[in-house]
């Protein structure tokens, strides 16, 4: 049973490694978990290295744990398992030994399939339902873990449930503020910088860092060896265009122009224009969109190392993008569709990316977002889909 929950961890994109698993194992084996609550915050605690995945972690568990056995897994999963085990135990041998309760001498002793064998043989104790057991995993009967036992601090597994309080945790979803997929939200401010720091500054080597010279000087014995920094004046350059023009994209456009402003540190040159749907001939410098117009063609000027980044919905009438005359403002109209208008800007910055805030699951419903997508990298405008963004752009 718990092997299926590690994996259903896994599968649902959870980074859990099997020496954690193996510690979880140990806690359970130790007493330490009387209940299905106790192995809530046991297994949240020690599986899960980030609050990021919180909230991810509560539907797995919630889904696990609400009253339904879970088909017994394959034995490939014991397999793959075992030589995940055995790629940590090359990597460090005393980690996976204590996890396992045992020390690393007896380990060493065994040869790579023995110790495979020996992995596999551990995971199975695990795997396995045995009827009256008194091991780790158990049903009927002494276990401290198991269910229709009769251990005083017996946790059920599977069954049915008679305490649920730790499901109901799992259910409130209490962390889903702490989630980074999603709509990005004034909340998340502090982890959608973190991840615009990884701007990275660009250009040569050239300037010297005492700290670090005099510090691997010293780790050398004295023999110097003198460390070199990018300057800090080399940093990217950014043209951020933000649809402001619709009410869907109103509760977005200042929580962006927030966290870029906060972010403007992180770039030597960072401009900010407005669009309203799709861009046609110019892009403007006043959020009104009426008095600073900016035509395309000036972009053409820019240094092509320039980094752009579209903010917007994509989601517009089909004509609006694709006809000659699609602008619904008069001015805007001059016999060129918008779809050429992006493929200029895409041409023209080496790399652009476009943050809808529309979730992902749902761009294949809207025929113009799969179009812009065919033009430009598309990301959700959550902080994932942000990271995936600036690891685009900042992508040699």
């Amino acid at each position: 049973m718990f092997v299926d929950f590690f994996y259903a961890l896994r599968g649902a994109g959870i980074p859990v490694n099997p020496t954690a698993f193996l510690t979880l194992q140990r806690a359970l084996a130790a007493g330490l978990v009387r209940g299905l609550p106790d192995f809530y915050t046991a297994s949240r605690a020690i599986l899960i290295k980030s609050e990021r995945w919180f909230d991810l972690f509560d539907q797995v568990f919630a889904h696990t744990f609400q009253g339904a056995e879970l088909p017994p897994g394959d034995t490939l999963e014991i397999d793959a398992l075992a030589r995940a085990l055995l790629d940590e135990w090359l990597e460090d041998p005393d980690r996976v030994a204590a996890a396992l309760g045992t020390s690393p001498a007896e380990l060493a002793r065994l040869s790579p399939e023995e110790l495979i064998e020996y992995f596999k043989a551990r995971l199975a104790e695990q795997k396995g339902r045995h009827q009256g057991g008194s091991r780790w995993i158990g049903t009927g009967g002494t276990s401290p873990v198991g269910h229709s036992g009769h251990h005083p601090g017996g946790m059920r597994v599977g069954g049915v449930s008679r305490n649920r309080s730790a499901v109901k945790v799992a259910l409130e979803r209490r962390y889903k503020d702490y989630s980074l997929s999603g709509p990005l939200r004034a909340t998340m401010m502090g982890e959608a910088l973190k991840r615009l720091r990884h701007m990275r500054p660009s250009g040569p080597r050239d300037r010297l860092n005492v700290d670090a010279t005099i510090y691997q000087t010293m780790k050398n014995a004295g023999e110097i060896e003198i460390v070199f920094d990018r300057d800090l004046k080399d940093r990217l350059k950014v043209i951020l265009a933000i649809d402001n023009g619709g009410w869907s994209m109103d509760p977005h456009v200042g929580l962006v122009q927030v966290l870029f402003d906060h972010a403007r540190n992180l770039f030597k040159d960072l401009k900010t224009y407005y669009f309203h749907n799709t861009v046609y001939d110019a892009l403007w410098k006043d959020p009104a969109r009426y008095r600073q117009p900016r035509r395309l063609e000036e972009f053409a000027g820019f240094d092509p190392d320039t980094r752009l980044i579209l903010v917007g919905d994509a989601s517009m009438a089909p004509f609006e993008l694709m006809a000659a005359e699609g602008s619904i403002y008069v001015q805007g109209r001059s016999g060129m569709p918008s779809l050429r208008r992006l493929q200029f800007l895409a041409d023209t910055f080496a790399k652009s990316v476009w943050l809808n805030p529309v979730p992902a699951a749902r761009w294949d419903y809207t025929r113009t977002i799969g179009v812009i997508r065919g033009i430009f990298p598309m990301f959700e405008l959550s902080i994932d889909g942000l990271e995936g963004a600036v690891s685009y752009l900042t992508a040699k």
